[in-house]
């Protein structure tokens, strides 16, 4: 799977642990930045892996901050981007089985590291349910 990858400073920790498990599981990961632990403005790094995402260069996105909040909400203002905001496997597999979420959200401050690994993997593997949650998706894009 093609997955782009964005953070701010503090999430840049966990997305350098994301970019090194999913590579080794055969995901192709392109990183849109930060590079660093210094302080940096979110939607400088969470727009261009929006708006990949919602141009079809890649499949999946992943945003990351502290809270994953901001990160969230910055995403979600790109056309075509269902982006959820996720603390535990069972949050990122509802975020797909319902809602067809095309980009995940996680908070560094909000999240343990042993869990990291298992909320990811848990949103990528999920499939959409489809059936009643499509109309309401179709509401959504619409009102977009």
């Amino acid at each position: 799977m093609k997955i782009a990858i964005g953070t701010d400073h503090a999430g840049y920790r966990y997305k350098e642990k994301i970019k090194g498990f999913l590579t080794e599981a055969g995901h192709e990961v392109q990183d849109f930045g930060t590079f660093s632990d210094e302080s940096c403005d979110y939607p400088d790094f969470i727009f261009p892996v929006a708006k990949a995402v919602a141009a079809g260069d890649f499949e999946r996105g992943i945003v990351l901050g502290g809270s994953g909040n901001g990160e969230a909400i910055a995403a979600n203002k790109v056309k075509g981007i269902r982006c959820a905001v996720c603390w535990n496997t069972l949050s990122a597999e509802m975020a797909r089985r319902h809602n067809d979420a095309n980009v995940l959200s996680l908070g560094e401050r909000m999240i343990y590291e042993d869990q990291l690994e298992a909320i990811v993997t848990t949103w990528l593997e999920t499939p959409f349910d489809g059936g009643r949650h499509e109309r309401r998706i179709q509401k959504i894009e619409a009102s977009s």
